[in-house]
């Protein structure tokens, strides 16, 4: 089967980001042909030549489009369209494939999957990593009520052309099936994450001393300082805490509040600011960590989404406190793995961070349930047959 993957945002290990498409590829690349058509923004965002850029097999089509979480509106939509634009194209030049993979965001990625699908006759799949619109309409990165409906009209229509649908939660699959989809032609695949081998005591304590962090209890935030991530609200926790030498606020990552970050470290004792780190490396810093913090403003459209850090960190039988009220604050709750807290209410934060920290029997049960859902949920390489039998049933189902 020659599958081809239409995503404009790809990344390797040695990236300061999640790998979901190339652990994917990997392993599909093992028994298909896999195209990927996808822009160089990380390719030189690289922080180790430890990797292929993709993996072994997979034909790359690849597309300048630079791209840049501190970009504004504008910028953003030249970047989105331009490559769609150049997708559309080099999609109808290439080989022509058995069955299109389309991964929004951007959504214009998936409208171009979905127009070299009509124009090649094969069927094609769409991967919902974000609610979009609905996600930039929230932010108000769209203020115009034209281009709101125009944008709304471009993702049902969407949903109609593709022959499935992957979301990457089941917050994000009630909203598809809400929006008028058969639940039949939905499946989810949560962001998921890699399993990785146990990290010896000796190498975690290396990594503490290293850091300075020996003997402190260490909450970490790793990820994007976007503007829906709330950094704000874990600067004035660090405030709030900074009388306790205990606790230490780890953060790696860049984006839009990395001055913010910088400004704040450069006050509070108990904030250490570490540069972005590859993939390959991040899931050692979880391990030494005592809780991860995977937090968003409160927005609705927040509710769904499904944010790799969140995964890495259960990997490695790290607890979690999450800021969304939606399906990561059950997640949590039913597993026992973490805790919730609302969105913007550093205060709470502060105070539950304090107390269970301080509770070790409470906080060893979680990590033991945390690295088993994980085990048992959320391992990427449990999900390639999955998403294969989804391939092979749309070419059946398009015969």
């Amino acid at each position: 089967m020659h599958i081809a993957l239409f995503h404009q945002y790809h990344h390797n290990p040695d990236c300061p980001a999640t790998c979901r498409h190339y652990t994917f590829m990997t392993e599909l690349a093992k028994r298909h042909q896999i195209t990927l058509i996808t822009s160089n923004a990380w390719e030189s965002k690289r922080l180790t030549q430890h990797y292929h850029w993709v993996p072994p097999g997979v034909n790359l089509i690849s597309i300048e489009a630079p791209y840049s979480n501190k970009m504004g509106v504008v910028q953003r939509l030249r970047a989105f369209s331009s490559f769609a634009s150049h997708a559309v194209v080099r999609g109808l030049r290439m080989p022509k494939p058995d069955v299109i993979w389309g991964v929004s965001t951007p959504l214009t990625t998936a409208w171009a999957a979905a127009q070299v699908a009509r124009f090649r006759k094969v069927p094609w799949v769409f991967e919902v990593q974000d609610l979009w619109p609905s996600f930039p309409i929230q932010m108000g990165a769209v203020p115009s009520t034209f281009a709101q409906q125009q944008l709304y009209r471009m993702e049902a229509s969407l949903y109609r052309q593709a022959v499935h649908i992957i979301p990457l939660s089941p917050d994000m699959e009630r909203y598809i099936v809400e929006k008028g989809v058969a639940p039949g032609k939905v499946t989810t695949l949560v962001n998921g994450t890699e399993i990785p081998a146990d990290i010896a005591v000796q190498e975690q304590e290396a990594l503490r001393e290293k850091l300075g962090l020996k003997g402190r209890k260490v909450v970490l935030y790793a990820g994007t300082y976007g503007r829906a991530n709330d950094i704000p609200l874990l600067v004035k926790t660090a405030e709030l805490l900074q009388d306790r030498p205990d606790l230490c606020f780890v953060f790696t990552g860049q984006g839009y509040d990395a001055p913010l970050l910088e400004e704040a470290a450069g006050r509070l004792p108990n904030i250490k600011l570490l540069p972005p780190l590859p993939r390959h490396e991040i899931f050692k810093l979880f391990s030494i960590a005592d809780v991860s913090v995977v937090s968003f403003i409160d927005l609705p459209v927040l509710e769904a989404n499904s944010p790799g850090k969140l995964f890495d960190s259960l990997a490695v039988g790290t607890p979690v406190v999450v800021t969304n009220p939606g399906w990561t604050k059950t997640l949590v709750e039913a597993h026992s793995c973490g805790w919730y807290v609302p969105a913007g209410e550093a205060e709470t934060l502060a105070s539950t961070l304090v107390q269970h920290l301080a509770d070790q029997p409470a906080m060893a049960h979680m990590r033991v349930n945390a690295a088993q859902v994980a085990r048992e949920q959320f391992d990427r390489a449990q999900m390639v047959p999955v998403l294969e039998q989804i391939f092979e049933n749309c070419l059946q189902t398009n015969s």
